[in-house]
């Protein structure tokens, strides 16, 4: 995205009991524990990760992002992988927890940094796309203070499922 000052990146930022860092090869059990799930899957844009194959080329393209358009972190705690949250493509916002820590706050957590390194930075907003399905994440968003911005039906055909999404955005640093 333009507009942002590649000196303002960040590779660590610790928040509370969560870190937030870049991903590393190492990642990959974490990755494809995770999205090899079908519950954390459930409302992704593509079915759960088959092989490990799968997941280490998802690890491998995050990492190898060009930082001029994605700004992407995995989510520590207790010095473990929990999960991934950040831009994929910046100012578009996802996020993927495994099971395990899911329903702790932990999110939340990861969500309130992830915020406040986003304005650190300057982007003016972040922006959302999800299944309406999906209520918990829709709670989180909301709670962080992302408003929604539209609805559309048969967005997503993932896994031969035609899903529908509800747009999301958080202004950060409105012009």
């Amino acid at each position: 995205m333009e507009g942002l000052d590649p000196a303002t990146r960040e590779d660590r930022i610790e928040a509370g009991r969560v870190v937030l860092r870049r991903a590393v090869p190492g990642d990959l059990p974490m990755i494809h524990a995770a999205m090899s799930d079908p519950g954390v899957m459930r409302y992704w844009a593509t079915p759960p990760h088959a092989d490990l194959a799968t997941s280490r080329d998802w690890l491998e393209a995050m990492i190898a992002a060009d930082p001029a358009i994605s700004d992407d972190f995995i989510i520590e705690h207790g010095g473990q992988a929990i999960g991934k949250m950040g831009c994929w493509r910046l100012p578009e916002f996802g996020y993927l927890l495994h099971p395990d820590y899911q329903g702790r706050g932990l999110a939340s957590e990861a969500l309130v940094a992830l915020v406040g390194y986003m304005r650190r930075r300057g982007l003016p907003k972040l922006k959302a796309d999800v299944d309406p399905r999906n209520a918990p994440s829709l709670r989180l968003l909301e709670r962080a203070g992302f408003a929604v911005t539209g609805h559309a039906s048969g967005t997503w055909l993932v896994a031969g499922e035609l899903c529908d999404s509800v747009y999301l955005e958080l202004a950060l640093n409105p012009s």
